[in-house]
């Protein structure tokens, strides 16, 4: 019995050993680690700020835009807030009511209260570059956002809870609102190839392309513009969005009118940025929050394919007819209005009903 005892004594005071030893070499080494971190971070340029851990941009690497830009912006924005509000009493969008357009939506606000800078996140409309600032603000390191197999947007949620109206609203108070617009149009077919085209297998938009080519490549309209491919073509995706919009079901978020997301005619915006003017844009939101030293004007996620904007626009709208632009602009037209769109160049790109008719009947 007493040998059974020293012996448990004695691995006692083995694993204490063992412990102590590795304490008096992992410490020491943590430290050096911790130190070199820094070291490294001042050599590369950047700055640790004490209070919030991030890393911050130095001072010869900020862009900022002149105090005559800054004037030119503050109109610029000024003018699309008015604009914003005009149409929204116009369009009585500024009225709560029953439906998805009449009724404050936060679902997708992101609220960073030690910045004080909240976003409406626009899918399709520098969506990822805002979520990789955003991700930032919540504390993620630059290198580790680049590195994380990770959705952006999941690791968002863990440090931005949903908020409800109430909350938005305190939270407004003390906080810059703003929301990036972008052509609807453009918007559409970029979510399009993003999600339709170039879906990830066994994904959730992959099985949703296959589950609209199985319902609707054998359609008399839509057949002669099928083509042969998995994914649906773009004239068959148009037409399954518009039956959704008729059959009054969920949209896509990456699909969905900006409008009906952000409901800006009923949630105060501060600023409008928009994608096509976004360089500049951004430059003024980042210098009137003051975080000029904190995140950079970087666009991510460029599109996929490599091709032009506007070469893209005609290849794929110019097969759908006029008359199938026309109810899609039905359904995205307060995007169109309230963010000073335009839907006349892409008429031109537009089939002739007949010529679409013709085809159908000769297939």
């Amino acid at each position: 019995m007493k040998f059974h005892k020293s012996y448990a004594n004695c691995r006692v005071r083995r694993y204490l050993l063992i412990f102590t030893a590795l304490s008096l070499v992992l410490l020491p080494l943590s430290l050096i680690y911790l130190v070199w971190n820094e070291q490294l971070q001042k050599i590369k340029g950047y700055e640790i700020n004490n209070e919030t851990g991030l890393s911050l941009i130095p001072e010869y690497a900020i862009q900022s835009l002149s105090p005559e830009e800054m004037q030119e912006m503050s109109v610029r924005m000024e003018a699309r807030l008015n604009r914003l509000k005009e149409k929204c009493s116009e369009f009585g969008l500024d009225v709560v009511g029953q439906d998805t357009w009449h009724t404050p939506n936060t679902w997708e606000f992101l609220v960073n209260k030690k910045y004080h800078i909240i976003w409406c996140n626009v899918f399709k409309a520098a969506s990822s570059s805002w979520m990789f600032n955003f991700n930032v603000l919540a504390g993620y390191t630059p290198n580790y956002l680049l590195k994380t197999k990770k959705i952006l947007l999941n690791l968002a949620r863990e440090r931005y809870p949903r908020v409800t109206l109430q909350e938005l609203r305190e939270a407004q108070n003390d906080s810059t609102t703003f929301i990036i617009a972008r052509n609807p149009f453009e918007r559409l077919l970029s979510a399009y190839r993003d999600k339709i085209v170039f879906a990830l297998p066994y994904s959730f938009h992959d099985k949703l392309g296959r589950s609209i080519v199985r319902n609707y490549r054998k359609k008399p309209k839509l057949v002669s513009r099928a083509g042969n491919t998995k994914y649906p073509s773009f004239p068959e995706f148009v037409h399954w969005l518009l039956d959704q919009v008729k059959r009054g079901n969920y949209i896509d978020m990456h699909f969905v009118s900006a409008t009906s997301f952000c409901t800006p005619c009923l949630i105060r915006f501060d600023m409008i940025l928009k994608f096509e003017s976004l360089a500049e844009d951004q430059l003024y939101l980042i210098e009137k929050t003051g975080l000029q030293r904190v995140i950079a004007p970087v666009w991510r996620n460029m599109g996929k394919g490599g091709r032009k904007t506007q070469e893209l626009q005609q290849q794929f709208y110019s097969q759908l007819t006029k008359q199938e632009m026309l109810e899609l602009y039905n359904y995205y037209q307060y995007d169109f209005d309230l963010f000073d769109y335009d839907i006349k160049e892409y008429l031109k790109y537009a089939r002739a009903d007949e010529e679409a008719g013709a085809a159908a009947s000769g297939a």
